[in-house]
């Protein structure tokens, strides 16, 4: 009787840029997208995943109409491609750091309020420390950004409200105070504060859902026994400071925003700022980063600026 001869499984290879190319279409969806971003023809990335799948022995990718999702098996390899991307990256890093070479990109995000009012001076400062950094700044809201810090796509971020995710690291950076943005001809603009009863009848600007400043706003008005922002008189809903400060000056409304996002309209007088009667609002902003993720020494560098120049 003849023994039957297990079959062997042929060895599954394949090289990183292939994983960095096949990683880009599970990211974006797409092939030419994919292509676009990693500067080759669509025709050079479709052969190249298909490479990659022959290598490993099995199919990696479906295409459902117009968008490109990963087969079971093409979430473990993405998986994995996901740490040896970043262990290639963070090699690199390490190198130029080690031969004295502080140069590359450091991706960041800010919400709003830091996005737009903070981070671009200090980014300015930072370059002139390492001129040889390219920083890239993404700005958004505080929920967004966070998510974007948890899924890899940027390695820290900076926002206005405390984290509820255990993975995110936190470091204190910066105070704020949040203060009621009236119109200067607003019968109001003379106060120096108004009732909450007289705040909830009159019409109300509105950041976004995931705003850092409207859950600190929600907050502060629950602390002061009324059903938070859901008592006031909402006239819109806007999703940054900047078109919150032109809807008050077109008087749409008033709204509550941060010191720092009016400080040229209070100095010219466009706009006067008040308290609510009772509550006193400040918070601060936190840097946040994934305590699961390695951090390279680009990264390292920016942590240190941040922390060491808190006080901007």
């Amino acid at each position: 009787m003849k023994k039957s001869i297990p079959q062997q499984i042929p060895p599954i290879d394949f090289d990183l840029r292939q994983l960095e190319i096949f990683l880009k279409v599970v990211e974006l969806g797409s092939f030419s997208k994919a292509a676009d971003a990693v500067y080759l023809t669509q025709a050079s990335v479709s052969e190249r995943v298909a490479t990659l799948e022959k290598m490993v022995g099995t199919k990696l990718l479906d295409r459902l109409g117009r968008q490109t999702v990963p087969t079971r098996a093409g979430e473990l390899l993405y998986k994995h491609a996901l740490l040896l991307s970043d262990m290639k990256r963070t090699a690199s890093l390490e190198m130029q750091d080690f031969l004295g070479l502080k140069k590359g990109s450091i991706h960041l995000g800010g919400s709003t309020i830091p996005g737009e009012y903070i981070l671009p001076k200090v980014v300015k400062k930072f370059r002139e420390k390492y001129p040889l950094i390219t920083v890239t700044l993404t700005v958004s809201d505080s929920s967004e950004i966070e998510n974007h810090v948890l899924e890899g796509n940027l390695e820290l971020g900076i926002v206005g409200s405390k984290s509820v995710h255990n993975t995110l690291i936190r470091n204190e950076l910066w105070q704020d105070e949040l203060v009621l943005a009236v119109p200067a001809q607003h019968r109001w603009a003379k106060k120096k504060e108004v009732s909450i009863k007289e705040l909830s009848k009159e019409p109300f600007i509105m950041r976004e859902l995931g705003s850092g400043t409207l859950k600190i706003v929600d907050d502060y008005l629950r602390t002061s026994g009324i059903k938070g922002i859901e008592s006031l008189e909402i006239a819109a809903r806007f999703g940054t400071s900047t078109a919150v400060k032109e809807g008050i000056k077109t008087g749409l409304g008033v709204s509550i925003l941060s010191a720092r996002a009016l400080n040229t309209e209070l100095k010219t007088g466009i706009l006067k700022a008040l308290k609510v009667t009772g509550i006193s609002m400040s918070r601060k902003f936190y840097l946040v980063r994934d305590r699961r993720r390695t951090t390279s020494p680009l990264c390292h560098a920016m942590i240190g600026f941040l922390l060491t120049n808190a006080k901007a």
